[in-house]
């Protein structure tokens, strides 16, 4: 088992939100007119993120990251992560 860096869980966090936002946004009808300017925000803040953990293109590992953060206590008791 590896340890996840700061960095890393900031990653998988910044991606939750896009992923979040994106479900969000898409889920109403009255905003999807808006989404790529809604969503700009939250895709750079993951970019960003993902650049800085060395993430961008290792999709694999970073998904085992957001299993991890969704798999955790906290998570299951609504705390953030």
């Amino acid at each position: 088992m590896t340890t996840t860096t700061g960095r890393e869980r900031a990653a998988a966090q910044a991606y939750l939100r896009l992923l979040e936002s994106t479900q969000a946004v898409l889920s109403d009808p009255r905003l999807e007119p808006y989404a790529a300017a809604m969503l700009t925000h939250p895709m750079a803040e993951a970019d960003a993120a993902l650049r800085a953990a060395g993430l961008a293109g290792n999709e694999a590992h970073l998904l085992r990251l957001v299993a991890s953060l969704r798999a955790s206590p906290a998570a299951e008791r609504g705390r953030a992560v």
